[in-house]
C-alpha cells in the first residue's frame, strides 16, 4: 500500500542571511518618519473609515468599506516593510572621516562630480536603495 505524500513540502519560516541595508542618518530619519506617520495619523484615520463604513450594513457593496479594508493592507503592508528596512539599517555617515585616499575614490555617501563624453559636469550622491530618487 502506498502512503500519500504532500505535493510540496511545507514551507519553514527560518532566518535567513539578513542583507544590510547601507543607509545615511537623513536617510534612516525618512525612514523613520514615515514608519511613525503611517502608524500614528494614516493608519488610525482609514480604520476609523473602515469601521464606519462596517457599521453601515451590507459590506458586500460598501466601496468605503472596500475600498477602506483594500488601503488598510497596503498601510499594514507598507509599516511591515520599513520595519524590516529599519532593522536591517547600517548608518554610514558621509561626512565621517575616510582614511587613506578618500578623496580619490567613491564610496558610500559620497558627492561625486564627473564629465560626461559631451563635457557636461554632472554631480550624483551614492547612497542606498531606500534613498534612491
Amino acid at each position: 500500500m502506498r502512503t500519500k505524500r504532500p505535493l510540496r513540502e511545507p514551507v519553514r519560516e527560518e532566518a535567513g542571511p539578513t542583507l544590510k541595508n547601507y543607509i545615511t542618518p537623513a536617510g534612516l530619519q525618512r525612514l523613520k518618519d514615515e514608519h511613525r506617520f503611517l502608524l500614528s495619523r494614516e493608519r488610525p484615520a482609514v480604520v476609523e473609515v473602515v469601521a464606519w463604513a462596517a457599521s453601515n450594513g451590507d459590506r458586500s457593496e460598501n466601496a468605503d468599506y472596500l475600498y477602506g479594508k483594500r488601503r488598510l493592507g497596503q498601510i499594514d503592508s507598507r509599516i511591515r516593510f520599513l520595519t524590516k528596512r529599519i532593522a536591517a539599517a547600517v548608518v554610514v555617515d558621509p561626512a565621517a572621516p575616510r582614511p587613506g585616499s578618500a578623496a580619490t575614490r567613491v564610496f558610500f555617501g559620497a558627492t561625486v562630480t564627473y564629465k560626461d563624453a559631451a563635457g557636461l559636469e554632472h554631480v550624483v550622491s551614492i547612497v542606498g536603495i531606500d534613498e534612491v530618487d
